[in-house]
């Protein structure tokens, strides 16, 4: 879609802060035992084995979704001709809230899963509404555009501003 080798690389580095983060906090939750009063469950020292994979699966494509979204609409830009922090923020401002809204639907639909008297169900709605939670804020609104203009040109790498 960009014609660049760096685009693809940003992407997946950014995916996996964003899981890595989710993992974390889920590791800290459910094999740590914190929360327990508050999401009444008891901890059972560890994360449910199939929990990772599962989560791996449905938050990566949903970063990658987002990630895509955001990163057709920068190129849109950038190949109308402006410069490649202009084109950042254009990208951003008209991608933000469309992403902004559909994460946060998305992350009340799942979160409900906290509510289950599953630990499994609990680890997979809390789980999913992190990574969603952390993707669609951190990495999406902060990371990307900040990584994307201090890369400048470097982002079209090899491609320059062929389309």
């Amino acid at each position: 879609m960009t014609r660049s080798l760096v685009l693809p690389l940003k992407s997946l580095l950014m995916n996996m802060l964003g899981l890595s983060a989710a993992f974390g906090l889920l590791v800290l939750i459910f094999q740590d035992g914190r929360l327990q009063g508050l999401l009444d469950y008891r901890s059972q020292g560890a994360l449910e084995l199939t929990q990772p994979a599962l989560l791996f699966a449905i938050a990566f494509g949903l970063a990658t979704d987002y990630g895509v979204f955001l990163l057709s609409r920068i190129k849109e830009a950038h190949d109308a001709g402006l410069e490649n922090r202009e084109a950042v923020a254009l990208g951003l401002e008209r991608t933000g809230r469309v992403v902004t809204s559909a994460a946060l639907l998305f992350c009340v639909a799942v979160g409900a899963f906290a509510t289950s008297s599953i630990v499994i169900v609990k680890e997979v709605g809390i789980g999913i509404a992190l990574a969603v939670a952390i993707d669609a804020t951190l990495v999406r609104a902060l990371l990307v555009p900040s990584l994307m203009a201090l890369l400048g040109d470097w982002n079209w790498w090899p491609a320059g501003r062929r389309g």
